[in-house]
């Protein structure tokens, strides 16, 4: 009588792995991009004496208009009351994303808030190799497509009353207080203008004792960290990361497609420049490419910051 064959150990092992890799895939796709969730932090960056400010930071929406559990999310954030949202950007991903960003942020009429753009506010997503990733920052080699970037624009302004930061200052009365607030335009495709913020924060004119100065910008390269200490952040948000969106789990993010360390492209860290260390927030986002539906170890998000006064 012959004994059946047992299966090769390099078979079983080969099995396994692609077992774990399916595993993976069908979670990743089909159901943690779409767990949602709000992280809770804070951070001391206030001057002293400050009432605490809460800040609701979301980023890289990337929607497509048949994404409604996300623009249901999206509004529901608006139950949070916060004293401030701040937008960094990348909240289209389809020509016709407009019409799901304005189901998304209509229970935002009348909060104080300001954005400014990602370069999926401007250029249509198109399929890329995400292991072309690994090998650098990504580069756009083709002409691509407009988007309708002064729709969304108007909508966040004259709608809902939001403040455009594109390589600007400004200051807005958020939470009992006056917060100023300086901004670029997306520092991943050079569009940043960091020598015209010194005069635009001068423009505000004299500043009140005890009004904090934030920083904000869509890809938080380090060029744009230091350029926002040096002209006296309190603190400073940003985003782009997607916080790796695909990581490893007990890692972290893999890449961050700028100059920004691993550890610090995703949640709540310090920047530290020039003798200043100052709270920097880098939201993972709640989106992705259209082209690249997953998300692993990384889930969508949205950030409830609270900030206080320092000692």
């Amino acid at each position: 009588m012959t004994r059946p064959r047992s299966a090769h150990p390099a078979l079983i092992a080969l099995g396994a792995v692609g077992a774990v890799g399916a595993a993976a895939a069908v979670w990743g796709i089909g159901i943690e991009r779409y767990l949602f969730t709000v992280r809770e932090v804070s951070a001391s960056a206030l001057p002293p004496g400050s009432a605490p400010l809460r800040i609701l930071h979301v980023s890289d929406a990337h929607m497509a208009p048949w994404q409604h559990r996300k623009q249901d999310w999206l509004a529901s954030l608006a139950q949070l009351n916060p004293d401030l949202v701040v937008n960094t950007g990348d909240n289209l991903g389809h020509r016709d994303g407009l019409e799901g960003i304005r189901r998304a942020f209509d229970p935002f009429t009348g909060i104080p808030g300001v954005f400014v753009h990602g370069s999926n506010d401007v250029n249509e997503p198109a399929p890329r190799n995400p292991l072309r990733y690994f090998m650098g920052p990504s580069q756009r080699h083709t002409a691509p497509k407009r988007l309708d970037t002064e729709a969304m624009d108007r909508y966040f302004t004259d709608e809902l009353g939001w403040t455009d930061l594109n390589n600007t200052a400004a200051r807005l009365h958020a939470g009992g207080r006056d917060i100023d607030l300086v901004g670029v335009d997306d520092a991943h495709r050079d569009w940043d203008r960091l020598d015209v913020l010194p005069s635009a924060l001068r423009q505000l004119g004299p500043r009140a004792e005890g009004t904090a100065v934030l920083g904000v910008t869509h890809a938080p390269y380090q060029r744009v960290l230091n350029s926002f200490v040096d002209l006296g952040a309190d603190a400073v948000l940003g985003g782009h990361t997607h916080g790796g969106q695909v990581c490893l789990p007990g890692y972290g993010a893999l890449v961050a497609n700028c100059d920004i360390p691993l550890k610090q492209a995703k949640g709540l860290s310090t920047w530290s420049h020039g003798g200043r260390a100052v709270p920097l927030n880098v939201s993972a986002g709640c989106g992705h490419s259209i082209y690249a539906p997953v998300r692993f170890a990384c889930r969508p998000e949205a950030t409830l910051l609270t900030l206080t006064a320092r000692d």
